[in-house]
């Protein structure tokens, strides 16, 4: 792991005349991440799943942050349709940064309108095909980038291509970590295929520190039992960072000018739980460009979004 000096929002440059795009911008790393990149004069998307909280979210960032140039979009990363849709519907010209916040974490099992196990959906499979599609915007910009969050748990992933749908089992920990390793790989073969293509679009992936947030508290955590409502809250409070502290990693793989593409940014403290934002270098999931080059195979054929077409004419 590489050693950078300690990195806070204020080393984040003029953001002017770029267009962003943040998928799970109501709420936690996705709100503070909007907001930064608007505060600094982006103009910013807010692509979220259920409109009223968009639009309170919408509201709040307003009235923080006097004169952004902000706007609400809805897009539903465990619907195809939706991702579709939301592409079908960019009327904005090019796209200069693609921020794939949004995502669910160890919810019970359930599957998708398109048959897809949820985690999987909407950590990875969701994201692959909303880039996919936005793709020409990103392609039309001068310096695009795609910024994909991943998570400390991906360390601990057991991945096995041939049960990305939890068909055989179960289990919401461990399922949340393939879907996070997934979105790793992902943003690591975007930058191999872009490279071998000679574009000039960079992929990057993060990975947050340990951050209070909703994503283990919120959507179908609440329906669960006391125990879990009442002590989740409490560990969060407790043992997790502030939201801010969580955002660094992605606001630092979106933001830092001379940052290669393929960079794993991650927290430089223990495990990666706490810190300022650094490179990882020495990871064999780094490395694995097989597994890799499987999951785009599959992704694409699962999803019906494929990327070939597009780097060629670009």
């Amino acid at each position: 792991m590489r050693n950078t000096p300690s990195w806070t929002f204020d080393a984040i440059p003029d953001q002017s005349g770029r267009l962003v795009v943040v998928t799970g911008a109501n709420s936690g790393i996705g709100y503070v991440t909007a907001g930064e990149l608007a505060r600094r004069g982006a103009r910013v998307v807010l692509a979220c799943r259920d409109p009223e909280r968009g639009r309170a979210a919408l509201e709040r960032m307003k009235e923080e942050i006097p004169g952004a140039d902000l706007e609400l979009r809805r897009v539903d990363l465990a619907s195809l349709a939706s991702i579709r849709e939301f592409a079908a519907g960019w009327d904005l010209g090019r796209l200069d940064l693609l921020v794939n916040n949004a995502g669910i974490s160890m919810v019970p099992y359930a599957v998708t309108e398109d048959g897809f196990e949820s985690q999987m959906a909407v950590n990875h499979l969701g994201p692959f095909a909303l880039t996919g599609l936005l793709l020409p915007h990103l392609l039309a910009a001068p310096d695009p980038r795609v910024v994909g969050v991943s998570s400390l748990a991906e360390r601990f992933a057991r991945f096995d291509l041939d049960n990305l749908n939890a068909e055989r089992r179960y289990s919401p920990m461990f399922t949340y970590a393939l879907a996070k390793r997934a979105t790793l790989y992902f943003a690591l073969e975007l930058q191999r295929r872009a490279d071998a293509a000679g574009l000039r679009l960079r992929s990057m992936a993060a990975a947050p520190t340990l951050t209070r947030s909703n994503i283990l508290t919120g959507g179908p955590h609440a329906a669960k039992g006391w125990l879990y409502r009442t002590i989740t809250p409490l560990v969060l409070r407790v043992a997790f960072r502030p939201t801010p502290e969580g955002a660094q990693t992605s606001l630092y793989a979106a933001t830092v000018p001379d940052l290669p593409g393929g960079s794993y940014v991650v927290a430089d403290g223990p495990i990666q739980m706490y810190g300022s934002p650094t490179l990882r270098t020495r990871d064999r999931a780094l490395r694995d460009t097989v597994t890799a080059q499987r999951l785009w195979e599959v992704s694409e054929r699962l999803t019906g979004v494929t990327y070939e077409s597009v780097m060629r004419q670009a």
